[in-house]
C-alpha cells in the first residue's frame, strides 16, 4: 500500500467493473476475479473476517496462488440479510483501510466472490457446504454463539434454537445444524469432510467447535456423529486484529479516499493468526503471508485472549462509565491506563506463558502501545458489547488462576466491581448507557439488586461459576462495590493504584 494523496471529488462506486480505475492511491488487485472459484464458505461475515481472514486469502491471491479457494460468504441471522445486501451491491468487493499512527492506507480486497442467501431453513448454505468444492467452513459468530452450558462448560442441548435442530435437522436454525446437515449429504454421496475452522476469540476454538457440532449430530444420528468426529478437522487458531465497527465516518473516511462503498473496514496496522495445521480436505499456502501453523497454538490464544481481550475488559466499562468515548482517551486517562498496567502485570501475565515471539511482558507492552493507536478510534462502547460472555471468558480464568496460585486478585476483583457499576445502566454524570448486552435487562437487574445486597452480583453462577464461595474473592469484591457506590471510580482505582 502506499501513502493516500488527495482524491477525486466525484468518488468512484466499488465494483468489478471499475477496478481499473482506481484512484493511484488505493491498491488494486492483481489477479482476475473471473477465474477464481470457491474453496471456503464462512458464516458471520462482519468486519473482523473480511479484514483479517479474507485478506490473509487475498494475499495470497495477489501472489498468484490460491485461485480455487475464494470465499463465499454466509450468515444464519436475519440480520445477515442487509450486509449480504450491501455486499452483492458491489460484487463482494470491499475497501481496507489500515489505520497506522503515522497515516492511513487503502486496497481492495476481491476475495469473497459471492454472499449466499440468508433464509429461513438454511438451504442454500447447507447446499453449498455439501458441494465437494467447499472444503473449508469458517466461522466468527462471537463469543457467545457456541451454546455453551455455563454451569458444566458443555454444550447446551437445551436452547431452543438448538432443540429445534434436533426435531428438524433438515430445516435447521444455528450454524452447526447447517454444518452438521451438510456433513450428512457430503458423507451419503461420498464427498468426504470438511474443515470446520472457528476464528473466534475463545480458547480452544477449535475444540470447542467440534463439541458443538459432534454433539448435535449425536442427538439425532449417533453414525454420523461418530463419522464427523473421526473424519473432520477442527484446528485450534488464535486470531488478532483491530477492527472498529462501520459506521457513517468509515463510510465518509472511504469517500475522501475516492471510493464509494457502502461497507468499508477500517482496521489497525497490526494482523496475526496463529493455527493449527491440520485440515482434513486441504489448505491455503498459508505460511507464505504470514500466518504461524503451530501446535502451540494454547499459548498464543492465552497470551492474547487473557492480555488482549482481558486488557480491553479492564479499561472499557471504566472509560464509558467516565464519559470517554475511544480506547486510547481511556488509556490516556492517567487512573485507566495505570489501572491497565498493575492489572494486568501482576495478576493477569504471571499466569501466561511465554511463545517463540515473545514473554508476557514484550506482549503487553506491544498490546499497550496498539490500545494507544488514537487512528482507530475504537469505542468503549463497542469493547464493552456483551460483557456476559467476555468477562467469563477474559476475566474469570485469571481470577481463578490467581486464586490457585495464592496471588492477587485485588485488582480483578475491581474490575469486576466496575462491570457490575457499569451494569446499573447510568454513568458517572448520570448519562444513560443504552443496552449494551444480549443479557442486559438480567444484568441490570442483578447490578440494581447489588446495590444492597453486592454478592448478588458474584452469585451469578453462569458468570462466576462458585466464586461467590470464595471468601477472598468475595471480600475483595464486595468491597470495592461499596467503595465505588460511596466514592466512585475514580477514587476506587486511584485506592487500589496507591496500594
Amino acid at each position: 500500500m502506499c501513502d493516500a494523496r488527495p482524491s477525486p471529488k466525484v468518488p468512484l462506486p466499488l465494483r468489478d467493473a471499475t477496478l481499473g480505475h482506481l484512484p493511484d492511491h488505493v491498491l488494486g488487485l492483481s489477479y482476475d476475479r473471473a477465474v477464481l472459484s470457491p474453496g471456503i464458505v464462512h458464516i458471520g461475515l462482519g468486519n473482523f473476517h473480511r479484514a483479517h481472514q479474507a485478506w490473509y486469502i487475498h494475499r495470497l491471491m495477489q501472489q498468484g496462488l490460491a485461485q480455487d479457494w475464494a470465499i463465499l460468504g454466509a450468515g444464519i441471522r436475519a440480520g445477515d440479510a442487509d450486509q449480504r445486501t450491501r455486499l452483492l451491491q458491489q460484487d463482494c468487493l470491499t475497501t481496507l483501510i489500515e489505520l497506522a499512527p503515522t497515516g492511513r492506507t487503502a486496497e481492495i480486497c476481491g476475495s469473497m466472490i459471492g454472499f449466499l442467501p440468508v433464509e429461513s431453513g438454511n438451504q442454500a448454505l447447507i447446499a453449498q457446504m455439501a458441494d465437494p468444492g467447499t472444503r473449508i467452513v469458517s466461522l466468527t459468530i462471537t463469543e457467545g454463539g457456541y451454546f455453551t452450558d455455563p454451569a458444566t462448560g458443555g454444550f447446551d442441548a437445551s436452547h431452543p434454537d438448538v432443540l429445534h435442530d434436533i426435531e428438524h435437522p433438515d430445516a435447521p436454525r444455528t450454524a452447526f445444524g447447517a454444518m452438521v446437515a451438510a456433513l450428512r449429504l457430503r458423507r451419503m454421496r461420498g464427498a468426504g469432510p470438511f474443515t470446520g475452522m472457528s476464528c473466534d476469540n475463545l480458547q480452544g476454538n477449535g475444540a470447542i467447535l467440534r463439541r458443538a457440532v459432534v454433539t448435535l449430530a449425536r442427538l439425532t444420528d449417533p453414525d454420523l456423529a461418530d463419522w464427523i468426529d473421526a473424519s473432520c478437522s477442527f484446528p485450534n487458531s488464535m486470531v488478532d486484529c483491530i477492527v472498529p465497527a462501520t459506521s457513517a465516518a468509515e463510510i465518509a473516511l472511504a469517500r475522501d479516499l475516492g471510493i464509494e462503498d457502502a461497507a468499508p473496514v477500517t482496521h489497525e496496522d497490526f494482523r496475526q493468526w496463529v493455527i493449527e495445521d491440520t485440515f482434513c480436505a486441504g489448505r491455503p499456502d498459508l505460511a507464505r503471508v504470514g500466518v504461524t501453523l503451530s501446535d502451540r497454538v494454547h499459548d498464543y490464544e492465552l497470551q492474547k485472549i487473557r492480555i488482549l481481550n482481558g486488557g480491553h475488559q479492564v479499561i472499557a466499562n471504566a472509560g464509558d462509565l467516565l464519559g470517554i468515548k475511544t480506547i486510547d482517551g481511556a488509556m490516556d486517562h492517567p487512573l485507566i491506563g495505570a489501572l491497565l498496567r498493575k492489572v494486568v502485570l501482576q495478576e493477569i501475565a504471571p499466569h501466561v506463558p511465554s511463545v517463540p515471539s515473545s514473554t508476557a511482558q514484550q506482549y503487553f507492552d506491544l498490546i499497550e502501545r496498539r490500545f494507544r493507536n488514537a487512528a482507530i478510534g475504537d469505542t468503549t462502547r463497542r469493547v464493552a458489547f456483551d460483557g456476559s460472555s467476555r468477562h467469563p471468558g477474559f476475566i474469570v480464568p485469571s481470577i481463578r488462576d490467581g486464586l490457585a496460585r495464592d496471588m492477587s486478585v485485588d485488582g480483578l476483583a475491581l474490575v469486576s466491581a466496575i462491570w457490575a457499576r457499569y451494569c446499573q445502566g447510568h454513568r458517572d454524570d448520570g448519562s444513560v448507557i443504552a443496552a449494551n448486552d444480549p443479557n442486559w435487562t438480567m444484568l441490570q437487574t442483578q447490578a440494581r439488586a447489588a446495590m444492597t445486597d453486592p454478592i448478588r452480583w458474584i452469585e451469578m453462577q453462569q458468570f462466576y461459576g462458585d466464586l461467590a464461595n470464595n471468601a477472598l474473592f468475595a471480600e475483595r469484591f464486595i468491597r470495592w462495590f461499596k467503595e465505588i457506590s460511596d466514592t466512585g471510580i475514580e477514587s476506587a482505582i486511584q485506592n487500589y493504584l496507591s496500594r
